[in-house]
């Protein structure tokens, strides 16, 4: 068997040549997106920054919007606004942190690293699930710090420790599906730049327009339907149900507010079944002569 070298910013690895046969070419596969996973991860090792939206921006926003916002806010149906807001900044967070997936895929685009790629015996949806998988760390810690920085200003989920980490659950995978829609976005501009900002129009409206920060009782008709409908609002109300805290939006009517779980999930995978297929084609498009 032979190997090839990447050599990128990360240590350099070997990713072996593909094996014969079913199994033999999936743990190739797996390899690959291993290898592949830990060159994204080498990447913000090397320059923290690039985590700054998952451990300095959660902190900020949890202490602003708590305090700015706490004094002013009526709950429906009863509860502080401090236990109804840290599941609404779980979602925010690591709804607007998704963006860094755009901005990746397209900067190795736009570097040449995928033309490097493109030499090793791997196949392209390699390099997808490997950027895809590296989010997931980022969400896991994007969502503990918001977390973590709750409890510091005095927030306590009623359900324990299992219950926060089944809303966490809930929104990471919902973070993981949101990082194959950015991908579509980063494979679809021709710069960083403009995968920044595309993702912005695309990520910050479907967070605010949502339940995040504010129940939907105070909103026009028309705006309430929407942020119920939104999967945003879906992921929130889980991630207070399972907490444990305030969720005036089981309060409504509406399907996703009856069952936000159930819809936060459909949702979830509805993005991942749509987004990850036409990912991986854009991915060809773009690294094909």
């Amino acid at each position: 068997m032979t190997t090839t070298v990447i050599d990128t910013a990360a240590p350099p690895v070997a990713v072996a040549a593909p094996a014969n046969g079913t199994l033999g070419r999936l743990r190739e596969w797996a390899r690959d997106v291993v290898v592949l996973t830990r060159r994204n991860i080498f990447h913000v090792r090397r320059e923290p920054a690039q985590l700054s939206d998952a451990t300095v921006q959660p902190i900020l926003f949890t202490a602003l919007f708590v305090y700015i916002f706490g004094g002013a806010m009526h709950i429906p149906g009863g509860g502080s606004y401090k236990d109804f807001a840290i599941g609404g900044l779980v979602v925010m967070n690591l709804t607007t942190s998704a963006m860094g997936t755009a901005v990746g895929l397209s900067s190795d685009l736009s570097t040449g690293v995928m033309n490097r790629f493109r030499t090793l015996p791997m196949a392209r949806s390699a390099v997808l699930a490997g950027r895809t998988f590296a989010d997931i760390f980022a969400s896991v810690l994007c969502g503990s710090i918001v977390v973590a920085t709750g409890f510091a200003i005095g927030w306590r989920p009623d359900n324990g420790v299992g219950g926060v980490i089944a809303g966490l659950a809930v929104a990471v995978l919902f973070a993981y599906a949101l990082s194959w829609l950015t991908a579509v976005i980063g494979l679809s501009v021709s710069d960083p730049e403009s995968a920044q900002a595309v993702g912005l129009i695309v990520l910050f409206p479907i967070a605010f327009v949502s339940t995040c920060f504010v129940p939907t009782q105070g909103m026009p008709h028309w705006l309430e339907v929407i942020a119920e409908w939104n999967p945003v609002s879906a992921v929130a109300a889980s991630c207070r149900e399972l907490f444990g805290n305030p969720n005036p939006a089981s309060l409504s009517h509406s399907f996703p507010s009856q069952h936000p779980v159930l819809t936060a999930l459909l949702w979830s995978a509805a993005i991942i079944a749509v987004c990850a297929p036409i990912a991986s084609a854009r991915l060809r498009a773009r690294t094909t002569d």
